[in-house]
């Protein structure tokens, strides 16, 4: 079935609030979404719709890399939500693909994520630490990177830091 990709727009806040409710066990990255709004720090904030209605959505934001007192500033995807019923039908991958596609474009250095160690490589991350890039929390095994520009991961080491807002998840 087709699925369309857009920016999100003013008028989706209720809707991508409830996908992501919908998608994950807690409300707490559906929060998240919410205020990463609010503080104006979504750098990119897409939705797939079919039919009209919202099934798919994606977020990136800023992140910092620090080693050693320098500092380097790339994208956080996070969080990525699929309804439940429309999972498994590729609206993830093109919403990532679409997501680093217009980040790239953008200039944008390189994107981290969190996620399952079976999917993000298969959308071209790869292990964040093969970089000596951590996580601030730890979970080497899950944490990817994808360099985004050419050169966009040179001389950037050290630990990652996400936005405040995800102490809250």
């Amino acid at each position: 079935m087709k699925f369309d990709i857009r920016q999100e727009q003013p008028g989706d806040e209720a809707a991508v609030h409830a996908l992501n409710v919908a998608a994950f066990e807690t409300d707490a990255e559906a929060r998240l979404v919410d205020a990463l709004r609010t503080s104006s720090a979504l750098m990119l904030s897409l939705v797939a719709t079919r039919d009209g209605a919202i099934v798919g959505h994606i977020a990136f934001s800023p992140v910092a890399a620090d080693a050693d007192g320098r500092v380097a500033h790339g994208i956080g995807l996070a969080p990525m939500a699929v309804a439940p019923s429309q999972q498994r039908q590729g609206i993830g991958g093109r919403l990532i693909a679409e997501g680093l596609r217009r980040l790239r474009a953008e200039g944008h250095p390189f994107c981290v994520v969190l996620g399952h160690v079976d999917y993000y490589p298969r959308h071209g991350f790869v292990p964040a630490r093969t970089h000596g890039l951590r996580w601030e929390q730890g979970h080497d095994e899950a944490f990817f990177v994808q360099e985004l520009a050419p050169g966009g991961l040179d001389g950037i080491s050290g630990v990652v830091h996400y936005r405040p807002e995800f102490d809250a998840v």
